[in-house]
């Protein structure tokens, strides 16, 4: 059997027992974010701009976080010269959610509660979509008793990666700099602010749809949450909407495993492995090792 990389003590926590409570740098963060976006972007519209947009959320959230925050540092499926793997995770703290150290512990959380008997509405996505996204975009789950959170000191102890824990939000205002400097307002409120809005928003709603009933043939035994795949959305998640495979086979580099299932992240992998920065990449494990899975069709 294969679970996720093990970072939560969880023995003395009841999953369910807490609250949803209010969390003011993340709500100040992410919902300043959005109301900057939503009140320059149309003063500072121009063609050059809305491309650099689309390019840097298409790119930052495949490269940094798609590729290099959630498959090669949270699950480890596959190992990276160590140059390349710190610009990945550069990259996915550029994209504006967290830091690394951070974003482990939203994660890691999130899916140690998904595979209890029980878990709260604040993890399974199953609350209304505004419900749900007011939450995840201003609010923590306080645990009665918190789990143990046990990050591996190759994040943990790394100088690197604690200073982009304790200034992701600034590396924003150095991104803006460089853009201010190749195109003006346009470009910082399109590359900054609107970026870091529709990724967030984005990122999120794919969570949500891709945590409530649809389409999948993987069920993990006694895990109160299942995960679907959103069908035709392949290349706009980065192959992250393949979210029914993921849950069953949290190890694989490779998301998208059927036929038609496109994996733009995928094939970014198997790019950096044609070019030597990448070795021992992970695939689903074999069909005598999935005990822990049921297969419905």
């Amino acid at each position: 059997m294969m679970k996720p990389v093990d970072r939560i003590d969880g023995s003395a926590t009841n999953a369910i027992a807490g609250e949803v409570v209010f969390d003011l740098p993340k709500a100040a963060w992410n919902l300043g974010m959005i109301i900057l976006a939503i009140t320059l972007a149309p003063f500072y519209f121009n063609i050059k701009a809305f491309i650099l947009f689309v390019v840097l959320t298409y790119f930052s959230l495949l490269i940094g976080h798609s590729a290099g925050m959630h498959r090669l540092m949270i699950h480890q499926s596959y190992d990276c010269v160590s140059w390349v793997e710190r610009l990945l995770i550069y990259i996915g703290v550029l994209v504006g959610m967290s830091g690394p150290l951070g974003i482990i512990e939203i994660h890691d959380l999130r899916d140690w509660a998904q595979r209890q008997k029980k878990c709260h509405a604040f993890f399974s996505h199953e609350k209304s979509y505004v419900t749900d996204m007011w939450w995840q975009l201003t609010s923590r789950f306080k645990f009665q008793v918190a789990p143990q959170i046990n990050i591996e000191p190759k994040y943990s102890d790394d100088k690197f990666y604690i200073f982009l824990e304790k200034t992701w939000r600034w590396h924003q205002l150095i991104l803006g700099l460089v853009l201010f400097f190749l195109g003006g307002l346009p470009f910082v409120v399109w590359g900054v602010f609107v970026r870091v809005a529709v990724g967030v928003t984005g990122h999120w709603s794919i969570t949500y749809f891709c945590h409530n009933p649809g389409h999948g043939k993987w069920r993990v035994k006694g895990a109160a949450v299942q995960a679907s795949n959103l069908p035709g959305l392949g290349a706009l998640t980065y192959g992250e909407c393949w979210h029914n495979n993921h849950h069953a086979f949290p190890e694989s580099a490779q998301i998208g495993l059927d036929q038609g299932q496109c994996d733009p992240s995928w094939r970014f992998i198997q790019m950096l492995n044609f070019f030597g920065f990448v070795r021992s990449i992970k695939v689903p494990r074999p069909e005598n090792a999935r005990e822990d899975l049921n297969q419905t069709s």
